[in-house]
């Protein structure tokens, strides 16, 4: 752990988010697993009053809030006895899912406007320091469907039953969007994220006009929202992205997540769209995983200096922090990071 002299400034963070640059290069990511926060606090982590305290002390400016919603999912899970896998890992099934058919999306149970949770908000706001703010957060329209549907059934079903597919979407679409109109209700709510991986390294898992027909007019509503109410709109997707970029920022993305350098290179990507958006994220999770620290600083230092110094840049890992990661690793990333802003 480190001492830091920086007092949070959610302001700072939304000006890099909004492409405006900044003075301080903020620190953000999508997700640090619990056992890494509780390595870290040195007591097991518990809820979001522990989720605010854990990223007021690691120097982040904000704490990313969930909606609440539970979709019946038929996933695989580890037991987590063995040690080599996280307890809460699980993966969804890769041929055939819950939904293959409109009788079985009639049957489904389907939540409800109503059954979603919006309790973490408040209880985050009563715990945020002086100068912090929330970034709500939820994504998953297009995972979510095929999750439901298994991705092998899912992609047939794209030639064979388009009826269904475009069902599944307005359901699950009109859900998520649903989030985000209430979270723009609530002021303290100062950013959207939304996550929804729909790349590999190697291109798209679909054709970009299956995006457009089916997943970007939900963004596109989200964007809307986020201009509404005039707060930066964060988007979330592993891969390659370049063929649907152009799209991302007529959808009203001021802000890119995660950029895998296995996919784009991220001085390319802000070459080329550096006018357009700001960057988040980039350190390779792998490094993160099996590199030294003295790897984790060197690359860490190249990051703001090539791209902190010249583009509107959030330091960040290349995903998020599993519990994988060497805990050393990913604190020499925010020790760099806090350094460079001469905040220790």
């Amino acid at each position: 752990m480190f001492e830091k002299t920086k007092a949070p400034n959610f302001e700072n963070l939304i000006a890099a988010l909004f492409n405006r640059g900044t003075d301080q290069i903020p620190l953000i990511e999508l997700g640090i697993h619990p056992i890494i926060k509780s390595k870290i606090l040195g007591r097991k982590f518990n809820g979001i009053e522990d989720d605010v305290e854990f990223m007021f002390k690691m120097g982040y400016d904000f704490v990313k809030v969930q909606p609440i919603i539970k979709f019946k999912l038929d996933q695989k899970k580890t037991d987590g006895e063995s040690g080599n896998y996280s307890p809460d890992r699980a993966w969804a099934t890769e041929d055939k899912g819950l939904i293959s058919s409109m009788e079985d999306f009639e049957k489904y149970p389907w939540p409800s406007n109503a059954d979603i949770d919006y309790s973490r908000f408040s209880t985050a706001l009563n715990a945020l320091p002086e100068g912090m703010g929330i970034i709500g957060q939820y994504g998953d329209i297009f995972t979510m469907v095929w999750e439901l549907m298994g991705f092998e059934s899912f992609a047939m079903a794209t030639y064979t039953d388009p009826d269904l597919i475009k069902a599944m979407f307005e359901k699950v679409g009109e859900l998520v969007v649903s989030m985000y109109e209430k979270m723009s209700e609530l002021e303290s709510v100062g950013c959207f994220w939304y996550s929804d991986d729909i790349a590999y390294a190697t291109g798209l898992m679909m054709h970009p006009d299956f995006f457009r027909e089916y997943l970007f007019p939900f963004m596109k509503r989200i964007g809307d929202l986020a201009k509404k109410k005039n707060v930066p709109f964060i988007y979330h997707s592993d891969g390659l992205l370049y063929d649907i970029l152009d799209d991302i920022v007529e959808l009203g993305v001021t802000s890119l997540h995660p950029i895998e350098p296995k996919s784009m290179d991220i001085n390319e990507l802000a070459g080329r769209y550096g006018d357009r958006l700001s960057f988040c994220g980039g350190i390779e999770v792998d490094l993160l995983s099996r590199g030294t620290t003295a790897d984790i600083e060197t690359i860490t230092e190249k990051y703001l200096n090539e791209i902190g110094k010249n583009y509107s840049w959030c330091a960040g890992s290349s995903n998020s922090i599993p519990e994988y990661v060497n805990v050393d690793n990913y604190i020499a990333m925010v020790r760099t990071v806090h350094r460079f802003n001469g905040n220790i």
